[in-house]
C-alpha cells in the first residue's frame, strides 16, 4: 500500500486503488466522489489545463510525473474542449498558489467547478514504475469510500478501455461552423505559421471539414487560422453526408479509447479516401490505417507527454512531439497502400503513414502542440497545400 506523504489536519482523505491490490492514500483537492479508469501516465512538465480538457482522455485517471502542478492557475481561452472528459487526476503536489497574470481561477477552483475528482499528496514516481512495469492498470479514485478491499474489489470490476466505443461519449450531437482563430499567445513562433494581419476567411476560402471524434479546439483554430472555412461534423457523420458539404479537404481528429469498435468511422473513412484530400491525428491515424485494412494493438502503457522523439524517414530529422494515446498501428498488418512515414524512438512503433497513390496522409502525435513543442507544425502546412 501507498501512503500520503504529508497531510494536514484539514484535508479530506482520498485514495486511489489498483486493479493489482495497491492503494495510494493521499488528500482530495478536487470534487468529492468516485470513479474509475485506466490508470496512465503524462510525461508533460507544463500543460495540465489542456490534458484536463482534452475529450482523448475520457476513461482515464491520468497521474502528473512532474511534482509540481497548478502553479500557473488556469486559463480559460486555453481550454481544449468546454467540459471536462478525463475521470480523474493525480498529482504529487498541488500548488497552493498560482502565479500568471492571464490566469482566471486556481486549478483546485476549475476541478471543484468541473466536478473533477482528484488526489494529491501520493508518491507518483512509486506509481508510474508499478504501471511502466506491469503495464496500464484500471482503478479506482474515491474520496467516499475509503475502503481497501472495497475500492480494489471495484476496481477489477471495472470495464477498462478495450472494446468501448468512448467516442459517442464526446463527440458532439450536431455540426458547427468553427470562427476562432489563433491568439497571440498559441501561435507558433511569434505568428509564423498563420498571416499577422488576420482576416476570416472567405466564401471562396477552402473547405476543411473535420471529423470529431473528441477533437482538441486548437486543432481547428489552426485550421481556421490558415485561412480556411472549417466544419466540425460528428465522428458518426456518414461519408455521403461529409461529401455533400463540398470539402477541400477531411480531418480525422484525435479521441479516445479503441479504434477498433469504431466500425461507422472506419466505413466512413474507407469511403473518402481518393474523392478528397484526408489528414489524421492520433485516434485519426489509426483510424485511417485500420479504414484501408491494418490493426492495431493496445500498448503495455501508452504515449503520454510533450518529450516524445520521433523521426520523420524521409528527412530523417528528429521531432519532439506532444503523443496521448494507448494504442498503436500492428506493423505486421500494414496494407501495401500505406508508407510509414515515421517512426517512435522510443519503441519504434509506428508514428505516421501516407497513402502511396491518395492524398491521405496521418500521424500519431498531436502538431498542433497545445501544450507542447513546436517541431511538426508544417503538417498543417502539407494538408493545406493539398487542399
Amino acid at each position: 500500500m501507498g501512503t500520503r506523504l504529508s497531510m494536514s489536519m484539514n484535508e479530506k482523505l482520498a485514495k486511489l486503488a489498483l486493479e493489482d491490490g495497491t492503494v495510494y492514500q493521499g488528500s482530495s483537492f478536487g470534487a468529492d466522489g468516485e470513479v474509475d479508469g485506466e490508470v496512465c501516465f503524462n510525461t508533460s512538465m507544463t500543460g495540465y489545463q489542456e490534458i484536463l480538457t482534452d475529450p482523448s482522455y475520457r476513461g482515464q485517471i491520468v497521474t502528473m510525473t512532474y511534482p509540481q502542478i497548478g502553479n500557473y492557475g488556469i486559463v480559460d481561452a486555453d481550454n481544449e474542449r468546454g467540459v471536462t472528459s478525463l475521470s480523474g487526476f493525480v498529482v504529487r503536489e498541488d500548488s497552493r498558489i498560482h502565479s500568471n497574470f492571464r490566469a482566471n481561477c486556481s486549478l483546485s477552483d476549475f476541478l471543484l467547478r468541473n466536478g473533477v475528482v482528484a488526489i494529491a499528496g501520493i508518491d507518483t514516481r512509486s506509481l508510474v514504475r508499478r504501471i511502466r512495469t506491469a503495464g496500464a492498470m484500471r482503478g479506482v479514485l474515491s474520496t467516499v469510500d475509503l475502503s481497501d478491499a472495497s475500492l480494489v474489489a471495484k476496481a477489477k470490476a471495472s470495464p477498462g478501455l478495450v472494446g468501448r466505443d468512448l467516442v459517442r461519449e464526446v463527440m458532439p450531437e450536431s455540426i458547427t461552423q468553427w470562427s476562432e482563430s489563433l491568439d497571440e499567445w498559441t501561435t507558433p513562433g511569434g505568428a509564423t505559421l498563420v498571416p499577422k494581419t488576420f482576416e476570416p476567411p472567405t466564401d471562396a476560402a477552402p473547405h476543411v471539414v473535420c471529423m470529431d471524434f473528441g477533437m482538441k479546439w486548437n486543432i481547428a483554430r489552426h485550421f481556421y487560422s490558415l485561412g480556411n472555412r472549417v466544419t466540425i461534423v460528428p465522428g458518426n457523420t456518414t461519408a455521403d453526408e461529409i461529401l455533400k458539404l463540398q470539402p477541400s479537404g477531411v480531418f480525422l481528429s484525435n479521441g479516445p479509447g479503441d479504434p477498433e469498435p469504431l466500425h461507422y468511422a472506419h466505413e466512413t473513412i474507407a469511403k473518402l479516401i481518393g474523392k478528397t484530400p484526408v489528414f489524421g491525428i492520433c485516434l485519426g491515424h489509426q483510424l485511417l490505417s485500420i479504414a484501408l485494412g491494418a490493426k492495431t494493438f493496445k500498448l503495455k502503457f501508452g504515449h503520454r507527454g510533450a518529450n516524445q522523439p520521433v523521426l520523420d524517414i524521409q528527412t530523417g530529422k528528429i521531432e519532439i512531439t506532444t503523443q496521448n494515446h494507448g494504442f498503436a498501428v500492428e506493423d505486421s498488418s500494414l496494407p501495401d497502400c500505406l508508407e510509414v512515414t515515421h517512426r517512435n524512438l522510443n519503441d519504434d512503433t509506428i508514428a505516421g503513414v501516407r497513402h502511396r497513390d491518395a492524398a491521405a496522409f496521418a500521424v500519431q502525435y498531436h502538431p498542433e502542440a497545445a501544450a507542447g513543442p513546436h517541431d511538426s507544425h508544417y503538417l498543417f502546412e502539407r494538408f493545406q497545400q493539398m487542399l
